[in-house]
C-alpha cells in the first residue's frame, strides 16, 4: 500500500497560530492556502502581513471555489468554529486529514461530527507566545504541535502528518496519551488565559508572587479535581510542569485572552470556565476560582461596547 503523502495545505485561520503554521509550513515547501468567505477575502487581498519583521507572502481561496486539501487546518478562535465549519466544506475530501489547533478539549468532537471522526488527529499547540497585533504577527518560541490518536483515529493520517511536519521542518511531540496531553493543556489555559485577561498582565505577571499568580493556581487546580473525575489523571507534578512552561515564554508577552482585552474583542471564557462551571455542575463539584473568573471576563467585555 502506498504511503499517504501530505502536500497541499489549507488553513481556516489568519490569527496568530494561523499565521505562525501557516509562514512555517510555507517555508518548508508545502503549499499553503488561507480558505476565507467572500467578505473576508475583499477584505484580506493585498494585505501587508509581518511575521517577525519580514513580509509574509500568504495565499488566499474563495470558501466557494476551494477543492479538497491533503490537510485542513482550523486556527479560528472558538466563537469562530461554527463559521470555520462552513468555511472548509469545500476543503476537505475523503482523505483530508483535519488537525484542530483550538483551545479547549471539545473542537475535535464538534469537527469529528461534521466531517467524520476517522479524518481527525488530535492536537495540542503548546509552547508557543504568538502575539498578533493587527497585520504583525510577534514571536519568540514557535513552541511545538503535540499529537496524537484518539479512539477511531487513523494511524495512517498519523504517519502522514508527522512526515510532513519533519519535512517542513514544524516541531512536533508524538504523544502516547493525547487526552490527557489535551486535558494538561487546559489546565494551563483556563489558569493563565483568564488571568492574564482579568488583572490585565503578561506572563512574567501572572508568576510574580501575589493576587494573579494564586488565582492563576487556584483555577488550575479545580481543573485538575474535574479532570479526575472525567477519569483523566492529572496531578500536582502537571501543574508545576505548566508553571515552568511559563517562564520560558516571553515575560511581556500575553496569551490569546489577554489580547483579546487589549484588542477589545470577545473571548472564549465560555471555553474556559464556562466548560469548567458546566462540568462542576455535572460533578457536583465547587469552583469559586472560575466563577469569579467568568464574572470578571464578562464584566471586562460589557466595558467594550
Amino acid at each position: 500500500m502506498e504511503r499517504k503523502h501530505l502536500e497541499t495545505v489549507h488553513i481556516v485561520g489568519m490569527g496568530a497560530l494561523g499565521l505562525l503554521y501557516g509562514s512555517t509550513l510555507s517555508e518548508g515547501g508545502a503549499e499553503v492556502r488561507y480558505v476565507v468567505d467572500e467578505e473576508r477575502f475583499a477584505r484580506y487581498q493585498g494585505m501587508n502581513v509581518t511575521c517577525n519583521g519580514k513580509p509574509f507572502s500568504y495565499k488566499l481561496v474563495k470558501d466557494q471555489e476551494t477543492e479538497p486539501a491533503d490537510l485542513v487546518i482550523v486556527a479560528v478562535k472558538s466563537t469562530g468554529l461554527e463559521h470555520a465549519l462552513d468555511t472548509m466544506t469545500g476543503s476537505v475530501g475523503p482523505e483530508t486529514v483535519i488537525v484542530s489547533v483550538l483551545n479547549g478539549i471539545s473542537s475535535e468532537e464538534i469537527i469529528g461530527e461534521r466531517f467524520g471522526k476517522e479524518k481527525i488527529i488530535h492536537t495540542v499547540a503548546q509552547g508557543m507566545d504568538a502575539m498578533k497585533f493587527g497585520n504583525r504577527l510577534q514571536y519568540t518560541r514557535t513552541g511545538k504541535l503535540h499529537i496524537g490518536l484518539a479512539p477511531g483515529e487513523r494511524e495512517e493520517n498519523l504517519e502522514a502528518l508527522k512526515d510532513l511536519f519533519e519535512r517542513t521542518g514544524l516541531g512536533y511531540v508524538e504523544e502516547p496519551d493525547i487526552l490527557r496531553r489535551m486535558w494538561s493543556k487546559f489546565m494551563l489555559n483556563v489558569g493563565v488565559n483568564q488571568t492574564c485577561m482579568v488583572y490585565g498582565t503578561t506572563y512574567g505577571g501572572v508568576l510574580c508572587d501575589g493576587e494573579p499568580n494564586r488565582i492563576m493556581i487556584s483555577a488550575m487546580r479545580e481543573v485538575i479535581a474535574l479532570a479526575a473525575e472525567e477519569g483523566i489523571r492529572l496531578s500536582e507534578n502537571d501543574l508545576n510542569q505548566y508553571i515552568e512552561i511559563i517562564g520560558t515564554l516571553d515575560p511581556d508577552g500575553t496569551p490569546s485572552m489577554g489580547q483579546d482585552r487589549i484588542n477589545r474583542k470577545p473571548s472564549e471564557v465560555e471555553l474556559f470556565a464556562g466548560t469548567v462551571m458546566e462540568l462542576a455542575e455535572k460533578h457536583r463539584l465547587y469552583v469559586p476560582v472560575n466563577r469569579f473568573l467568568y464574572r470578571r471576563v464578562r464584566e471586562i467585555e460589557t466595558e467594550y461596547i
